[in-house]
């Protein structure tokens, strides 16, 4: 009985463990080929709000002008690292994802990703001549060998002016982000490049040169940082500035606009200034790849090019408002008009041009390491990990007291019996 038990349990955990790959490696499901892509969350047109549903639409094209059955199984990431952590692993297989610049080219590097026939892609003739060829600022993908740009942008800070007055003197700097003014309403990054990112620019560092001693004053900054903050969050960044539960936030100028469509007490700037004087901040491109271990790779691509089409490109430009790579929706007039001004001179003005930026590239293996090691002594020396120490504390001293108590009440009774 035991050793059936046994080999049954076995059975459920091995169970457990393949289930993940074969829902993921399967590509047909009911008749229809699976796509499987990977994005970010809240970072394509799903047809909430009046918005195109643009996966919907695919399968649509794909049903009644090419007669075939595709299905879109769409999952989303919140952060570089995780998606590389899975896609990695093997754990899963994806047909179309999205990272960064960086962790393109670390993943270029480790031959996670397959080359592109970009003559499967006919609308890369409208992406702009800025994101091409030399242009292409993240090493092993020259001419686009790996990626088609989907989105761009910059990094600033958020703040809600009715929580921040308007004559705050660190408003134009990074040091909003360490004042004490506001402790308890300060979003931090919750993945270490973005976070660290935060405080080397502020100390005028370079985020991909910066010596070992340079990357560790940014590490004594954010633990400086640590009792001001709420959290360390990603996707929840959004949610919490938009309601109002949060007042300081660095994020992407795109959920920025987004969000002051619903609290328009939010106000927005990119960092001219740090802790050590002038400071810039992160500029980055987020791109489509199909990773090397695709099962769809065709439909991949015919996905790519529909993505970069005028229409559904405008959608998506719309819904997430992040800058767009693609000059058919820059120069769309209706996608102008729905922008207005002051959403067009964030994503794409001359002050945006103006303000000093640097991107992200793959660190070398030891600086991941370096980084890796930093971000988990941030991490378990934060207040929650404090909290979990104190409670431990209080238990392990309240049982002490227990048994002492436990000790005197026997020995009271030994005396009475005596």
């Amino acid at each position: 009985m035991k050793r059936s038990v046994r080999v049954f349990s076995a059975f459920l955990a091995l169970l457990c463990l393949l289930c993940p790959m074969l829902s993921s490696c399967g590509s047909e499901s009911g008749g229809a080929t699976t796509l499987y892509v990977y994005n970010w969350g809240e970072y394509i047109s799903d047809g909430s709000e009046d918005s195109l549903d643009v996966n919907a639409e695919f399968e649509r094209y794909c049903r009644e002008e090419l007669g075939m059955n595709v299905k879109v199984n769409y999952s989303t990431f919140s952060s570089n690292e995780d998606m590389y952590a899975k896609i990695s692993s093997g754990s899963s297989t994806y047909d179309v994802i999205i990272p960064s610049d960086y962790m393109i080219e670390r993943m270029v590097g480790e031959n996670l990703l397959a080359p592109l026939d970009l003559e499967k892609i006919p609308n890369y003739q409208y992406v702009d001549e800025a994101f091409k060829g030399e242009n292409v600022y993240y090493e092993g993908d020259s001419d686009n060998t790996y990626s088609v740009p989907y989105f761009y942008g910059m990094i600033g800070v958020i703040y809600n002016s009715s929580i921040v007055p308007e004559d705050e003197e660190n408003i134009g700097s990074w040091e909003l982000m360490w004042d004490p003014d506001y402790t308890g309403d300060i979003l931090q990054f919750n993945n270490s490049r973005d976070a660290f990112g935060t405080a080397l620019y502020s100390l005028g560092y370079d985020v991909n040169e910066a010596s070992e001693a340079e990357w560790r004053e940014a590490l004594e900054l954010l633990k400086s940082q640590k009792d001001l903050v709420q959290g360390y969050v990603m996707d929840e960044i959004f949610n919490k500035m938009k309601s109002g539960s949060a007042a300081v936030a660095a994020y992407y100028a795109g959920d920025y606009l987004s969000m002051n469509e619903d609290n328009e007490d939010l106000a927005f700037f990119y960092p001219t200034r740090g802790r050590n004087g002038e400071a810039g901040t992160n500029h980055y491109v987020d791109a489509m790849c199909i990773p090397a271990n695709s099962k769809n790779y065709d439909l991949a691509h015919l996905y790519i090019d529909f993505m970069c089409s005028e229409e559904i490109a405008v959608a998506n430009a719309e819904y997430t408002y992040y800058a767009s790579p693609m000059t058919t929706v820059v120069g769309n007039e209706e996608y102008r008009d729905y922008m207005g001004d002051y959403a067009m001179e964030i994503l794409y003005g001359e002050e945006a041009q103006k303000v000093k930026t640097q991107a992200y590239l793959n660190l070398s293996p030891d600086r991941l390491m370096m980084l890796n090691d930093l971000w988990e002594e941030l991490k378990v020396e934060s207040s929650i990990g404090t909290g979990i120490y104190v409670c431990c504390i209080a238990i392990v001293a309240a049982l002490v007291l227990l048994v002492i108590a436990q000790i005197l009440k026997k020995r009271r009774w030994a005396k009475l019996y005596d």
